[in-house]
């Protein structure tokens, strides 16, 4: 048994959630709850019986059809996409109240003409205007200029006649825009409705929170996120002068510019703000998209990620990486589809027959067991796999038994494809810890002493030892986050020789510097948000209200309304899941380039407050219903919705929804919040066994389902770690799992991560680990951000008494004008002893 004794409390609650059986499905999906068991379905009349299997089968055939999902991960969806995610179904009718305001100041100050038809010094003279009214004092006004502004941003939509139209007169007005100051303005104005005191008393005394609570901060939001994602957009078609502006955009919204810190900070703390029910009225939805594509602008996205990361190791006299990850990724195939519940009962039958022919050999028997995945003899693997077999991935012959392993690929841009020699996708690596251990181990066995750390003295040990240490070394990788490592360990051990660090004052730094005194608070706001965004999460009292943004003033009194509402409702869920795991996942990355220890304190700060348990639990649900489902209605969609003339909507043509193959953003926030939780457990022993612990396996393998090669990547990846602790039996009943990883997860030599015989398969200690890397974070942290608690025996003196005297003291006014009087009292009136003095 695992030893849970070390375990949090609270982790303790949450691990019930995992470990019951789900005893009965739904098959088929008519909703009859017959349970797939084999023992309960032997006992159903022969008639249901029947009904079980044709349904499956129908199922089957439907999965075996099943193409890959064409899926391209990005840091971001499609530009279109990104920008009708901004504005909920509710909002609709603003469109046109935001032309209104804009038309009506335009006229006064313009003549008839169009926008379109004016000159770039009329645009910019009236921007201006507009700008200059942002600031008077009455609220009214002010919010009729900010729609203005906001018809602006939204590409003057009136004068266009085409979606094309509308982008490009945006991608102008916002460059306008920018260049006349109006972010700037919008950042004082959005200061001044998160300190607006009577807003917040007023939500919070409201039973009911709607759209009307929070129209000043979503416009001016509006703004702020249509011009950083439109800015951030590359377009070659862009003037010289464009880009200049967008460089210097850039450095602005990632340095201490507003109130003395990124505008990021200023949105993490509008998160806790909310989370704390202070701000029950903030859009919460806008504020993360907004959160989100600042982080992406201002640090970059996954592919500068790799520059940083390649450039980093240059500069560290490291070796090149040897592949391009986001490369390889996007060549690997998904691979071949679930098995059904139809195919494990004729599998079934067929071995019972077999079995009753003749007594089999014992080793026979075994090799026969490996070669059929489904042989569950013992009541764990009832509660284990045999409720998710139609899940798994086990039902193809076992791969190594034929030719071809992977179905044919997809057909793709020539320009995507990465041709690999026959074999891995990856080249394996090495760690210079595994080198040590090897040689250790081996000197233990053949010798008989240990050289602790030494790896190049192989005096004593057989030739083929001396072949495998070459291999290992070969294959020898030393990660940045190594090197920092033995640095802090110097900086710690040496504090006064070790010299000044040089600190690269980029914007990851900077970011990190602003979020770093509330940094466990913004983690626990944003768990909080996924977990009400999660559709797995009930609706509980206690938890927070994230649909301030989305729910009208008056409910809906017909079907038709109810079912847009509930679409819209679903959607904006989906948006904040796609945001916050974006965040996490940037935040992530982008700390662990800059210095590992950065990426601790996130992560440690993560696992403390349950991220683990709530991304399994976030998975443990039908994911494929998750990543087909269609909650949209593309016709509403902006800018869809403003150049053409809208269909009506009935109750048929919801529930139809669009013709898209899988919901882009859904697939986008799972492979995300897999890659977080691959982070948060890796080369981390006691986070792996909590995986283990919150009986991760059968959710992980339904997730497989899914065929797409990146999501199969990251869920292989995870299974990968804690197979080891599975037993015997799980690895037998999981043979196609166990080949899917060898195939498509990076072999680590020496890494018997099939077996159980690792050395780090020892008790575990959940409190010793994270204390003791706490401990290593908290003195990073005090030596490198906390001046003002530096020991003072460290710091420098100065002895040299003509530097001490030429110091320039600034003294008070109030001592200049009484200097007189204080010479005489303090000097004159005072017998000096000259000699005591002198000696």
């Amino acid at each position: 048994m695992l030893d849970r004794k070390h375990l949090p409390r609270k982790m303790l609650r949450v691990e019930k959630q995992f470990t019951g059986p789900q005893k009965i499905m739904d098959v088929g999906g008519n909703g009859s709850g017959l349970p797939v068991n084999n023992k309960q379905r032997a006992m159903l009349p022969n008639k249901t019986r029947g009904e079980f299997t044709r349904n499956q089968r129908k199922d089957s055939e439907g999965q075996s059809e099943s193409p890959d999902l064409e899926f391209e991960y990005s840091d971001t969806d499609k530009w279109a996409a990104e920008l009708s995610e901004l504005y909920s179904y509710t909002e609709g009718p603003e469109f046109a109240l935001n032309r209104k305001c804009f038309e009506e100041e335009f006229r006064v100050h313009v003549s008839d003409k169009k926008w379109t038809e004016l000159d770039e010094a009329q645009h910019r003279a009236h921007a201006m205007r507009l700008l200059d009214s942002l600031e008077v004092t009455a609220r009214e006004k002010r919010l009729k200029v900010a729609r203005a502004i906001l018809y602006m941003a939204q590409g003057t939509f009136a004068e266009c006649s085409s979606e094309v139209e509308v982008q490009h007169w945006m991608r102008y007005n916002i460059f306008l825009l920018l260049d006349v100051g109006t972010f700037s303005a919008l950042v004082e104005l959005l200061n001044m409705e998160i300190d607006n005191s009577a807003a917040c008393s007023s939500a919070v005394r409201k039973p009911a929170i709607s759209l009307a609570d929070s129209t000043d901060l979503r416009v001016l939001l509006n703004i702020m996120y249509m011009m950083v994602e439109t800015i951030q957009q590359d377009d070659p078609a862009d003037k010289p002068e464009w880009k200049i502006i967008k460089e210097t955009f850039r450095t602005e919204l990632g340095s201490p510019l507003f109130n003395n810190e990124p505008i990021s900070v200023m949105l993490f703390g509008m998160v806790t703000k909310f989370c704390s029910g202070h701000a029950p009225h903030f859009p919460m939805k806008k504020v993360l998209l907004l959160l989100w594509k600042s982080i992406l602008f201002t640090l970059g996205g996954f592919e500068q990620l790799q520059s940083i990361k390649v450039r980093k190791r240059e500069e560290l006299g490291l070796p090149p990486l040897p592949e391009d990850s986001i490369r390889v990724i996007r060549s690997m195939r998904a691979a071949s589809p679930p098995a059904s519940a139809s195919d494990l009962i004729e599998q079934q039958q067929k071995r019972a027959r077999r079995e009753h022919k003749a007594l089999i050999k014992q080793d026979n028997l075994d090799a026969f067991n490996e070669k059929d995945p489904y042989k569950a003899d013992d009541s764990r693997e009832d509660e284990d796999d045999n409720d998710d077999n139609d899940n798994s991935i086990e039902a193809e012959t076992f791969p190594l038994e034929r030719d071809e392993v992977m179905p044919p690929p997809i057909p793709h841009p020539p320009s995507e494809r990465v041709s690999f020699p026959k074999g891995l996708p990856w080249a394996p690596k090495v760690r210079e810890k595994d080198i040590e251990n090897f040689l250790e181990s081996s000197r233990s066995k053949f010798i008989g002493y240990t050289l602790g750390s030494d790896t190049d003295t192989v005096v004593g040990l057989p030739r083929p030892i001396h072949e495998s240490i070459k291999t290992l070394k070969q294959h020898k990788y030393v990660s940045i986050a190594e090197l920092q490592i033995t640095k802090e360990e110097e900086f710690q051990k040496t504090p006064l020789s070790g010299g000044e660090e040089e600190v690269e004052t980029c914007a990851t730094e900077l970011l990190y510097q602003g979020i770093l005194p509330s940094l466990p608070q913004y983690m626990i706001a944003l768990l909080k948000i996924l977990l009400a965004a999660a559709p797995t999460s009930k609706a509980k009292t206690d938890s927070i209200n994230i649909l301030a943004d989305v729910l009208p003033e008056e409910m809906p009194t017909t079907v038709l309304q109810s079912m847009k509402l509930g679409v819209d409702v679903n959607r904006h869920k989906e948006i904040i899941v796609k945001a916050i795991s974006a965040i996490l996942l940037l935040l992530l990355k982008h700390f662990k380039l800059n210095h590992i220890y950065q990426f601790e304190y996130m992560a440690q700060h993560l696992v403390f407050a349950n991220c683990i348990p709530l991304i399994l639990k976030f998975f443990n649900q039908n994911i494929m219903s998750y990543i087909t489902a269609k909650n949209s209605i593309s016709v509403l969609d902006f800018p869809y919705c403003v150049v053409h003339e809208l269909p009506e909507l009935t109750a048929e043509s919801l529930e139809a929804g669009d013709n898209n193959q899988f919901c882009w953003r859904n697939l986008f926030s799972c492979i995300n919040l897999l890659r977080i939780l691959n982070k948060l457990t890796k080369w981390k022993h006691s986070r792996t066994m909590m995986l283990v612990v919150f009986k991760s396996a059968p959710i992980l393998k339904r997730a497989l389902k899914v065929k797409q090669a990146m999501m199969q990547l990251y869920v292989l990846k995870l299974l990968k770690v804690q197979t080891k602790y599975l037993g015997r039996q799980w690895r037998k009943s999981n043979m196609k799992t166990m080949s899917a990883i060898y195939q498509k997860v990076r072999h680590r030599l020496n890494d018997d991560w099939a077996y159980g015989n690792d050395l780090d398969a020892r008790p575990w200690d959940f409190q010793a680990e994270e204390c003791a890397l706490r401990a290593n974070i908290e003195r990073f942290n005090s030596r490198r951000y906390d001046k003002s608690h530096s020991n003072p025996d460290f710091l420098p003196v100065d002895n040299c008494l003509q530097s001490v005297l030429g110091q320039r003291v600034d003294l008070p006014e109030d001592f200049q004008m009484n200097y007189d009087l204080w010479l005489e009292r303090e000097v004159f009136s005072k017998p000096i002893s000259w000699e005591e003095l002198l000696q």
